[in-house]
């Protein structure tokens, strides 16, 4: 059974679609970006946008009931390639819970543009164990 995925601690989807979707044990979480909850606003440099867009999916995923460590994929959507060290510097230490830690499978790609002139959208999958 299909069970959207809905929190206001992370933007509301700017389009027709859901924050994230839970099937059986799964979460889907579409793509987010680094959109400022209070401000509606996307400010800062890529760092800094990581670190929001990061927030909103541990934001979304806990309120699915799963955590950090249960997701398995995540796809990097970026503006700029050229970004990728400064993102990889936020993304580690986001998943690193200790020294034995399993990273997610990943792939990242560079595009034109994202919405709302975003520099970075991640989306990711979740699996409950």
């Amino acid at each position: 059974m299909l069970k959207s995925i809905t929190t206001k601690q992370a933007p509301q989807p700017i389009g027709p679609y859901s924050q994230a979707i839970k099937y059986g044990k799964m979460v889907f979480v579409s793509g987010q970006i680094p959109i400022e909850i209070n401000s509606n606003n996307i400010k800062g440099d890529i760092e800094h946008q990581t670190t929001i867009t990061l927030k909103h999916i541990k934001t979304i995923i806990e309120h699915s009931g799963l955590k950090i460590k249960d997701i398995i994929k995540t796809t990097i959507f970026l503006t700029d390639i050229n970004q990728l060290e400064t993102v990889n510097k936020v993304y580690k230490n986001f998943f690193i819970i200790n020294e034995t830690t399993t990273f997610p499978a990943r792939s990242c790609v560079q595009v034109s543009s994202l919405p709302n002139n975003a520099k970075i959208e991640i989306e990711v999958i979740a699996m409950n164990n």
